[in-house]
Protein backbone atom coordinates (compact mmCIF):
# COMPACT_ATOMS: atom_id res chain seq x y z
CA UNK A 1 0.00 0.00 0.00
CA UNK A 2 2.87 2.44 0.73
CA UNK A 3 4.71 1.67 -2.51
CA UNK A 4 1.63 3.15 -4.38
CA UNK A 5 0.10 5.93 -2.40
CA UNK A 6 2.83 8.56 -3.58
CA UNK A 7 2.33 7.74 -7.08
CA UNK A 8 -1.42 8.31 -6.90
CA UNK A 9 -1.48 11.17 -5.12
CA UNK A 10 1.12 12.99 -7.44
CA UNK A 11 -1.13 11.88 -10.40
CA UNK A 12 -3.87 13.36 -8.82
CA UNK A 13 -3.00 16.79 -8.30
CA UNK A 14 -1.39 16.56 -12.04
CA UNK A 15 -5.30 15.53 -12.99
CA UNK A 16 -6.06 18.66 -10.92
CA UNK A 17 -4.03 21.25 -12.16
CA UNK A 18 -2.86 19.75 -15.20
CA UNK A 19 -5.74 18.49 -16.04
CA UNK A 20 -8.27 20.80 -15.23
CA UNK A 21 -9.75 21.69 -18.38
CA UNK A 22 -11.40 18.04 -18.32
CA UNK A 23 -13.97 20.01 -16.53
CA UNK A 24 -15.05 22.22 -19.25
CA UNK A 25 -17.21 20.26 -21.71
CA UNK A 26 -16.89 20.78 -25.44
CA UNK A 27 -17.76 24.40 -26.48
CA UNK A 28 -19.35 24.66 -30.35
CA UNK A 29 -19.07 28.31 -29.81
CA UNK A 30 -15.37 28.02 -29.61
CA UNK A 31 -15.00 25.40 -32.54
CA UNK A 32 -17.22 27.70 -34.66
CA UNK A 33 -14.89 30.55 -33.52
CA UNK A 34 -12.23 28.90 -34.35
CA UNK A 35 -13.12 27.73 -37.63
CA UNK A 36 -13.93 31.19 -38.36
CA UNK A 37 -10.92 32.84 -37.22
CA UNK A 38 -8.59 30.06 -38.97
CA UNK A 39 -9.64 31.95 -42.44
CA UNK A 40 -7.82 35.52 -43.63
CA UNK A 41 -11.38 36.83 -43.53
CA UNK A 42 -12.67 36.06 -40.76
CA UNK A 43 -9.50 36.94 -38.50
CA UNK A 44 -8.90 40.47 -40.49
CA UNK A 45 -13.12 41.31 -40.04
CA UNK A 46 -12.65 40.71 -36.03
CA UNK A 47 -9.38 43.27 -36.43
CA UNK A 48 -11.42 45.63 -38.03
CA UNK A 49 -14.47 45.77 -35.60
CA UNK A 50 -11.52 46.21 -33.07
CA UNK A 51 -9.19 48.75 -34.98
CA UNK A 52 -12.53 51.16 -35.84
CA UNK A 53 -14.30 50.39 -32.43
CA UNK A 54 -10.98 51.35 -30.91
CA UNK A 55 -10.65 54.84 -33.40
CA UNK A 56 -14.18 55.55 -31.99
CA UNK A 57 -13.23 55.19 -28.13
CA UNK A 58 -10.37 57.47 -28.41
CA UNK A 59 -12.04 61.03 -29.26
CA UNK A 60 -14.79 60.00 -26.41
CA UNK A 61 -11.46 59.22 -24.14
CA UNK A 62 -9.97 62.57 -25.29
CA UNK A 63 -13.06 64.71 -24.72
CA UNK A 64 -13.39 62.78 -20.65
CA UNK A 65 -9.89 63.82 -19.85
CA UNK A 66 -10.65 67.33 -21.53
CA UNK A 67 -14.12 68.09 -19.34
CA UNK A 68 -11.71 66.24 -16.24
CA UNK A 69 -9.10 69.04 -16.37
CA UNK A 70 -11.29 72.22 -16.98
CA UNK A 71 -13.11 70.39 -13.52
CA UNK A 72 -9.71 70.25 -12.07
CA UNK A 73 -9.76 66.47 -11.42
CA UNK A 74 -6.65 66.28 -13.66
CA UNK A 75 -3.43 67.99 -14.58
CA UNK A 76 -3.45 67.06 -18.61
CA UNK A 77 -6.18 67.18 -21.28
CA UNK A 78 -5.05 63.98 -22.65
CA UNK A 79 -6.01 60.12 -22.05
CA UNK A 80 -3.06 58.11 -21.98
CA UNK A 81 -5.54 55.64 -22.66
CA UNK A 82 -6.74 57.12 -25.71
CA UNK A 83 -2.89 56.81 -26.73
CA UNK A 84 -2.55 53.29 -26.24
CA UNK A 85 -5.74 52.93 -28.09
CA UNK A 86 -4.84 55.02 -31.18
CA UNK A 87 -1.62 53.40 -30.81
CA UNK A 88 -3.14 49.61 -31.07
CA UNK A 89 -5.22 50.54 -33.84
CA UNK A 90 -3.10 51.51 -36.42
CA UNK A 91 -0.77 48.77 -35.84
CA UNK A 92 -3.97 46.59 -36.61
CA UNK A 93 -4.48 49.10 -39.56
CA UNK A 94 -1.15 48.40 -40.85
CA UNK A 95 -1.02 45.07 -40.53
CA UNK A 96 -4.11 44.49 -42.02
CA UNK A 97 -3.02 46.13 -45.14
CA UNK A 98 0.41 43.79 -45.27
CA UNK A 99 -2.21 40.81 -44.68
CA UNK A 100 -4.13 41.80 -47.83
CA UNK A 101 -0.85 41.03 -50.28
CA UNK A 102 -2.38 37.66 -50.72
CA UNK A 103 -5.65 39.57 -51.94
CA UNK A 104 -4.41 39.46 -55.44
CA UNK A 105 -4.29 35.90 -55.71
CA UNK A 106 -7.58 35.63 -54.66
CA UNK A 107 -8.95 37.48 -57.58
CA UNK A 108 -6.88 36.11 -60.05
CA UNK A 109 -8.39 32.81 -58.82
CA UNK A 110 -11.77 34.07 -58.74
CA UNK A 111 -11.48 35.46 -62.24
CA UNK A 112 -10.22 32.25 -63.88
CA UNK A 113 -13.63 30.21 -62.02
CA UNK A 114 -15.89 32.82 -63.46
CA UNK A 115 -14.72 31.89 -66.86
CA UNK A 116 -15.38 28.38 -66.57
CA UNK A 117 -18.18 28.16 -64.23
CA UNK A 118 -22.20 29.08 -65.95
CA UNK A 119 -23.21 32.11 -64.73
CA UNK A 120 -27.17 33.18 -64.46
CA UNK A 121 -27.16 35.89 -66.78
CA UNK A 122 -24.88 37.23 -69.30
CA UNK A 123 -24.85 41.36 -67.05
CA UNK A 124 -23.97 39.67 -64.27
CA UNK A 125 -20.90 37.89 -65.86
CA UNK A 126 -19.77 40.61 -67.52
CA UNK A 127 -20.30 43.18 -64.20
CA UNK A 128 -18.31 40.24 -62.23
CA UNK A 129 -15.86 40.52 -65.24
CA UNK A 130 -15.52 44.13 -64.71
CA UNK A 131 -14.67 44.22 -60.89
CA UNK A 132 -11.99 41.62 -60.78
CA UNK A 133 -10.56 43.80 -63.31
CA UNK A 134 -11.25 46.93 -61.38
CA UNK A 135 -9.30 44.64 -58.55
CA UNK A 136 -6.27 43.83 -60.22
CA UNK A 137 -6.06 47.33 -60.50
CA UNK A 138 -6.78 47.82 -56.62
CA UNK A 139 -4.23 45.52 -55.32
CA UNK A 140 -1.14 45.96 -56.88
CA UNK A 141 -1.62 50.20 -56.67
CA UNK A 142 -2.06 49.64 -52.58
CA UNK A 143 0.93 47.18 -52.54
CA UNK A 144 3.10 49.32 -54.28
CA UNK A 145 1.80 52.50 -51.68
CA UNK A 146 2.03 50.25 -48.60
CA UNK A 147 6.27 49.94 -49.60
CA UNK A 148 6.89 53.41 -50.76
CA UNK A 149 5.72 54.74 -47.09
CA UNK A 150 7.23 52.45 -45.57
CA UNK A 151 10.77 52.87 -47.48
CA UNK A 152 10.72 49.29 -48.36
CA UNK A 153 10.37 50.72 -52.12
CA UNK A 154 12.24 53.95 -53.04
CA UNK A 155 10.34 57.03 -53.63
CA UNK A 156 12.51 57.90 -56.43
CA UNK A 157 14.78 56.35 -58.74
CA UNK A 158 16.26 56.47 -62.02
CA UNK A 159 15.55 54.89 -65.22
CA UNK A 160 18.49 54.15 -67.76
CA UNK A 161 16.75 54.78 -71.47
CA UNK A 162 19.60 55.41 -73.32
CA UNK A 163 18.65 52.75 -75.39
CA UNK A 164 15.32 54.51 -76.69
CA UNK A 165 16.27 58.33 -75.58
CA UNK A 166 19.74 58.83 -75.24
CA UNK A 167 19.38 59.73 -71.28
CA UNK A 168 18.47 58.75 -68.06
CA UNK A 169 14.75 59.31 -66.77
CA UNK A 170 13.62 60.20 -62.87
CA UNK A 171 11.06 58.00 -61.91
CA UNK A 172 8.98 59.29 -58.96
CA UNK A 173 6.47 57.44 -56.40
CA UNK A 174 4.41 59.11 -54.29
CA UNK A 175 2.05 56.81 -51.62
CA UNK A 176 -0.52 59.29 -51.37
CA UNK A 177 -1.03 59.33 -55.04
CA UNK A 178 -1.13 55.61 -55.29
CA UNK A 179 -3.30 55.26 -52.32
CA UNK A 180 -5.86 57.44 -53.84
CA UNK A 181 -5.80 55.78 -57.88
CA UNK A 182 -6.30 52.19 -55.62
CA UNK A 183 -9.12 53.37 -53.67
CA UNK A 184 -10.48 54.90 -57.27
CA UNK A 185 -9.90 50.89 -58.83
CA UNK A 186 -12.17 50.08 -55.11
CA UNK A 187 -14.78 52.59 -56.17
CA UNK A 188 -15.41 51.36 -58.98
CA UNK A 189 -15.82 48.25 -57.44
CA UNK A 190 -18.33 49.47 -55.49
CA UNK A 191 -20.47 50.81 -57.85
CA UNK A 192 -20.90 48.00 -60.26
CA UNK A 193 -21.91 45.80 -57.07
CA UNK A 194 -25.24 48.30 -57.29
CA UNK A 195 -26.04 46.70 -60.57
CA UNK A 196 -24.51 43.12 -59.19
CA UNK A 197 -27.15 43.98 -56.53
CA UNK A 198 -30.02 44.85 -58.92
CA UNK A 199 -28.88 41.04 -61.04
CA UNK A 200 -28.79 39.20 -57.49
CA UNK A 201 -32.58 40.95 -56.93
CA UNK A 202 -34.33 40.25 -60.21
CA UNK A 203 -33.09 36.75 -59.44
CA UNK A 204 -33.92 35.89 -55.86
CA UNK A 205 -37.64 37.35 -57.09
CA UNK A 206 -37.66 34.88 -59.94
CA UNK A 207 -36.51 32.43 -58.00
CA UNK A 208 -38.73 32.85 -55.30
CA UNK A 209 -42.02 33.14 -57.81
CA UNK A 210 -40.82 29.68 -59.38
CA UNK A 211 -41.07 28.00 -56.32
CA UNK A 212 -44.46 29.23 -55.26
CA UNK A 213 -45.67 27.92 -58.28
CA UNK A 214 -44.65 24.65 -57.45
CA UNK A 215 -44.83 25.09 -53.86
CA UNK A 216 -42.74 26.32 -50.99
CA UNK A 217 -40.65 23.21 -49.18
CA UNK A 218 -39.12 23.61 -46.24
CA UNK A 219 -35.96 23.08 -47.99
CA UNK A 220 -36.70 25.76 -50.41
CA UNK A 221 -37.89 28.15 -47.57
CA UNK A 222 -34.65 27.72 -45.97
CA UNK A 223 -32.69 28.17 -48.92
CA UNK A 224 -34.40 31.90 -49.80
CA UNK A 225 -33.96 32.48 -46.62
CA UNK A 226 -30.20 32.19 -46.34
CA UNK A 227 -30.29 34.14 -49.88
CA UNK A 228 -32.18 36.91 -48.87
CA UNK A 229 -30.40 37.29 -45.56
CA UNK A 230 -26.87 37.40 -47.52
CA UNK A 231 -28.60 40.06 -50.15
CA UNK A 232 -29.78 42.60 -47.48
CA UNK A 233 -26.53 42.57 -45.91
CA UNK A 234 -24.48 43.06 -49.11
CA UNK A 235 -26.59 45.71 -50.04
CA UNK A 236 -26.27 47.06 -46.07
CA UNK A 237 -22.20 46.93 -46.95
CA UNK A 238 -21.97 48.36 -50.31
CA UNK A 239 -24.56 51.62 -48.84
CA UNK A 240 -21.99 51.93 -46.03
CA UNK A 241 -18.65 51.32 -48.60
CA UNK A 242 -20.03 53.88 -51.21
CA UNK A 243 -19.91 56.95 -49.78
CA UNK A 244 -16.23 55.31 -47.60
CA UNK A 245 -15.32 55.25 -51.56
CA UNK A 246 -16.13 58.39 -52.77
CA UNK A 247 -14.41 60.29 -49.72
CA UNK A 248 -11.32 58.47 -50.09
CA UNK A 249 -11.06 58.27 -53.67
CA UNK A 250 -11.59 62.18 -53.57
CA UNK A 251 -8.08 62.73 -51.23
CA UNK A 252 -10.59 62.37 -48.19
CA UNK A 253 -12.53 65.63 -48.95
CA UNK A 254 -15.98 64.09 -48.43
CA UNK A 255 -16.81 63.25 -44.98
CA UNK A 256 -15.36 66.17 -42.73
CA UNK A 257 -15.41 63.77 -39.17
CA UNK A 258 -12.79 61.28 -38.77
CA UNK A 259 -16.19 59.64 -37.03
CA UNK A 260 -18.56 59.20 -39.81
CA UNK A 261 -15.55 57.69 -41.27
CA UNK A 262 -15.10 55.28 -38.52
CA UNK A 263 -18.92 54.64 -37.79
CA UNK A 264 -18.82 53.78 -41.90
CA UNK A 265 -16.05 51.41 -41.46
CA UNK A 266 -17.41 49.72 -38.15
CA UNK A 267 -20.98 49.03 -39.75
CA UNK A 268 -19.38 47.35 -42.65
CA UNK A 269 -17.19 44.99 -40.26
CA UNK A 270 -19.99 43.84 -38.42
CA UNK A 271 -22.28 43.20 -41.11
CA UNK A 272 -19.05 41.60 -42.70
CA UNK A 273 -18.27 39.74 -39.73
CA UNK A 274 -21.73 38.33 -38.68
CA UNK A 275 -22.39 37.14 -42.79
CA UNK A 276 -19.02 34.81 -42.45
CA UNK A 277 -20.12 34.06 -38.84
CA UNK A 278 -23.20 32.65 -40.46
CA UNK A 279 -22.01 31.00 -43.61
CA UNK A 280 -19.56 29.00 -41.38
CA UNK A 281 -21.71 27.54 -39.17
CA UNK A 282 -22.78 23.88 -39.40
CA UNK A 283 -25.97 22.75 -40.19
CA UNK A 284 -28.54 22.88 -37.65
CA UNK A 285 -30.99 20.68 -36.94
CA UNK A 286 -33.84 22.57 -35.35
CA UNK A 287 -37.34 22.61 -37.06
CA UNK A 288 -37.56 25.33 -40.37
CA UNK A 289 -41.00 26.82 -39.74
CA UNK A 290 -44.10 25.84 -42.17
CA UNK A 291 -43.24 26.99 -45.35
CA UNK A 292 -46.47 29.16 -46.13
CA UNK A 293 -44.93 31.64 -43.60
CA UNK A 294 -41.99 32.71 -45.98
CA UNK A 295 -42.51 36.44 -47.11
CA UNK A 296 -40.77 37.79 -50.27
CA UNK A 297 -38.74 40.90 -49.20
CA UNK A 298 -39.94 43.26 -51.76
CA UNK A 299 -38.66 46.75 -50.33
CA UNK A 300 -35.44 47.37 -48.33
CA UNK A 301 -37.64 48.57 -45.27
CA UNK A 302 -39.19 44.70 -45.11
CA UNK A 303 -35.66 42.72 -43.35
CA UNK A 304 -37.47 39.56 -41.75
CA UNK A 305 -34.86 37.76 -42.73
CA UNK A 306 -32.01 40.01 -41.71
CA UNK A 307 -30.93 41.54 -38.87
CA UNK A 308 -27.79 43.61 -38.40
Amino acid sequence: MTSYSKPTSLAKLNDAVLGCFSAFPPSEFIDHLVRYLGTWSGSDKLFAIVEYALKLLVPLLNKRAQLQKNAGLRKVATSSTAVRFSNLASTISDSRTLWRFWGLLSIIRWMVSLERSPQPTRNLLNIERLQGWSMLGYYPLEHLSYLVSHDVVPSRSTIDLSPFLAKKRSLQLNSGTLGVWSVRCWAFYVALQFAHLREDRMLLQAKYRTLRKVGLKSADKQEMQKRWNAYWSDLVINLANFPLAIHWSTGSKLLKHDAIVSILNLIVAVVSFRSGWQATALPSSTPAQPADELVEPVSAENTTAYDV
